[in-house]
């Protein structure tokens, strides 16, 4: 069956243009199309993008521009203040009277970052620069226009939109010992969260986290460029280390006090405090009620968590959800409170769970008592896109047809009157894609295009606008009704489709290979367009492999995508496979490899390698792996565990002990190193250097504050006490993604890789 697949995309047309790496990195010749900052108005009939020149409305009934909501040209005499720049984020207030603009973004960490922040009138079509005083983070309007908070400085500060002044919420903020507003760097990192910060919903307070960092040990980073290079340094809790003391607060805008209400256990305010039983405070919101804020707690290890509602008039707490595992608890990709009429009367929460053993969709009481389960199956929901109160229904994307692609679906609270909103046949002649030169698309029951879907819902969820890409379609963004009526095609990006047929690209292809062991693991294959099945071919193994990530993906897939079809025209094969521990098949698969990370994903590896090797179409003795970040991790293993399956394998800033690394996503899939040595230990790669064979590319940022050069630098120790030879290319002060704004930094280590895998595989 494979080889038949494989034989049929043999007969693909030749290409007719070289894939370069400059094609890819500097030249842009593959950029696709989108629609940039798409924002739904308050009455759900129009909508609004962000250009370079302004910010545009659009009609969602029509798909036309109707008007234009702000145009970034300078009155007169605003360059005497400061010229306009170039903004790159704008939010709404309530009211759509003011729009609150940013710009000269600098980052900080992976999702964090300074702005100038500007505040646009619509009716007098003026513009106010709110950050005189300096660059600002998270800058966000009050629910009733008046007023914005921000965090400076690692303090708290809310100012009045009329006079433009400030007012100090906390004033003890300072690096590397209180953070006030904001997260620090293993809650950015792991929990995904900066915004610390919240307004209630009737204007009257600001809820924020306050985190004291003394107690974390610091990790330096020599940052080179200067005469005696300068010592950037962070607090990073490793594996097993103390973690921030965090605390919730409320600060009452018209009293100007705060209040910490004790949320920590054991009668003590804050988490990871001596005593307490809670250690991480992962997301907190106010409920639809303006008295009652919302908060989630977590234990360190990550297996138990709740969560409680505080009633900030009187500091009474009651519990509204829980949940443990024997493993671990993921945090809730959605949890959201509805029917609220600024009370809780009437009030619910929505909030997904692996509790059934695949993520779903639960509705819950302000009791605390579970309604019911609004989707099942043996299925995983991928994201909410859209909560439509009024009728009821809610809007998600899903693995229902495999883990590979995402379907979307809307269906009623009940759980009842489900609906696919998949594009079918039918729709995809009206779009016309198909006969502007696109390539063949694959299909499934009831005439559905399989890919990958998302969709963007207007306020009120009358209309929405959907994409979807596969593997070798860049996205479709189409506007729709409720009833799924195409309204409109907004961008098909078909010049770019036309494009990737001149240069030979749309050769991924999936199928499913059984282990030795029996498990059956998804993957995909890019192969020459000139095909030829009965002759062996070099093979690139490309491999992510951590816990819940996938990368067998039936969706339009960038840079790399163009990078494996280049490497496919000069010969080689290409595959990826999701080994045991990804995602989208279940909480069974993913947590299979808890307390032991590395050692299923090193046997998946090797039995992936064994098993194209007995395919006649791949010579054995030329297999290559390639990862980065916990790819890296694993190609690292899979060759020096490997006993010779694998020629050549790349590593780029992987993790060679886990010791090393942040104790938030170690500690989540291994425990506490105090209690579990072995899983620590028994599959670190620095335990493994003596046993290497072939040939090893390691590459590493010295400013990458995720994954530190540590890693690499013990690795390099271990290698050269070890008599080994190995290959290794450093980036001065480059951080994980190894990238720059002109992006010569991702050509040079392309090029570094390509000639790597001309030579050595």
């Amino acid at each position: 069956m494979v080889l038949a697949m494989l034989a049929a995309g043999g007969g693909a047309a030749a290409q007719q243009h070289a894939i370069s790496l400059e094609d890819i990195w500097t030249s842009r010749t593959f950029a696709a199309k989108g629609i940039g900052g798409l924002r739904s108005m308050a009455d759900g009939e129009h909508y609004c993008t962000l250009g370079r020149t302004g910010i545009s409305k659009y009609s969602y009934a029509t798909g036309k521009k109707v008007a234009d909501v702000c145009l970034f040209r300078a009155p007169e005499g605003m360059a005497k203040v400061k010229a306009l720049p170039a903004f790159n984020g704008y939010w709404f207030s309530a009211d759509e009277r003011k729009i609150l603009l940013s710009a000269e973004y600098e980052p900080i960490y992976r999702r964090s970052g300074v702005s100038s922040y500007w505040l646009y009138d619509v009716e007098k079509q003026s513009f106010t620069w709110l950050s005189r005083k300096g660059k600002q983070r998270l800058t966000t309007l009050s629910p009733d226009g008046e007023k914005v908070a921000f965090v400076r400085d690692n303090n708290l500060y809310w100012m009045d939109i009329a006079t433009l002044e400030e007012h100090a919420v906390t004033t003890d903020g300072k690096m590397n010992e209180v953070i006030n507003g904001t997260t620090d760097w293993v809650y950015e990192e792991e929990f995904a969260i900066t915004q610390g910060f919240a307004w209630s919903p009737d204007s009257r307070r600001i809820a924020f986290l306050r985190f004291d960092e003394s107690r974390v040990k610091e990790y330096d980073m020599q940052m080179w460029g200067q005469l005696y290079p300068a010592t950037y340094s962070y607090k990073y809790p490793k594996a097993g280390e103390k973690n921030s003391v965090v605390g919730i607060y409320v600060y009452d805008i018209a009293q100007g006090n705060t209040v910490q209400p004790k949320i920590g256990g054991n009668g003590v305010a804050e988490v990871a405090a001596e005593g307490a039983e809670w250690e991480y405070l992962p997301r907190f919101q106010w409920t639809t009620d303006a008295s009652t804020l919302a908060v989630m707690r977590m234990n360190r290890l990550q297996n138990h968590m709740d969560i409680i509602a505080i009633n900030v008039e009187n500091q009474s707490i009651s519990t509204l959800y829980e949940e443990t595992s024997e493993s671990y608890v993921e945090v809730p990709d959605v949890w959201s409170f509805i029917g609220g009429k600024g009370n809780r009367e009437g009030e619910q929460m929505l909030i997904t769970s692996e509790r059934s053993g695949f993520r779903h969709v639960y509705l819950y009481g302000m009791d605390g008592r579970q309604v019911r389960q609004i989707t099942t199956g043996e299925w995983e929901v991928s994201s909410v896109c859209a909560i439509d109160e009024r009728n009821q229904r809610l809007y998600y994307t899903s693995h229902e047809h495999g883990a590979t692609g995402t379907s979307l679906y809307v269906v009623s609270f009940t759980g009842k009157s489900k609906r696919c909103l998949d594009m079918t046949s039918q729709e995809l002649e009206k779009t016309g894609i198909a006969d502007k030169g696109a390539a063949a698309y694959r299909w499934r029951e009831g005439g559905y295009v399989c890919g990958t879907y998302g969709a963007n819902f207007s306020n009120g969820c009358k209309y929405y606008i959907r994409t979807f890409s596969d593997a070798n379609h860049p996205t479709l963004y189409t506007l729709h009704d409720a009833k799924g009526k195409l309204v409109k095609v907004l961008e098909d990006n078909v010049s770019l489709a036309q494009k990737m047929q001149e240069y030979g690209t749309g050769h991924k292809q999936f199928g499913t290979l059984t282990t030795e062991r029996g498990d059956e693991l998804n993957y995909y294959i890019i192969t020459p367009a000139n095909f030829d099945s009965t002759q062996p071919h070099p093979l690139l193994i490309y491999v992510y492999g951590g816990p819940g990530n996938q990368q067998v993906v039936d969706g339009y897939g960038g840079a790399d995508y163009y990078w494996f079809h280049m490497l496919a025209q000069e010969g080689y094969i290409v595959a990826c496979f999701d080994g045991r521990g990804t995602g989208g098949r279940g909480a069974h698969f993913k947590k299979q490899t808890y307390l032991n990370l590395g050692k299923m994903e090193c046997e998946d590896a090797v039995a992936a390698a064994t098993w194209f090797g007995q395919r006649p179409w791949i010579d054995k003795e030329r297999i290559g792996i390639f990862g980065w970040s916990f790819g890296g991790y694993l190609s690292s293993l899979a060759l020096l565990k490997g006993q010779g399956v694998y020629k050549s394998a790349i590593a780029v800033a992987p993790v060679t002990n886990w010791r090393y690394y942040d104790n938030i996503y170690t500690e989540r899939f291994l425990g506490l190193p105090q209690d579990n040595a072995a899983g620590y230990d028994d599959n670190s790669p620095l335990n493994f250097a003596g046993q290497l064979q072939g040939n090893y590319l390691l590459v590493h940022g010295t400013g990458d504050d995720n994954v530190h050069f540590q890693n690499s630098a013990e690795l390099i120790d271990r290698l050269e006490k070890a008599g080994k030879q190995f290959d290794l290319r450093i980036y001065p002060n480059k951080n994980h993604s190894i990238y720059d704004a002109t992006g010569q930094t991702r050509l040079n280590l392309y090029l570094l890789m390509t000639d790597f895998i001309r030579r050595k595989l």
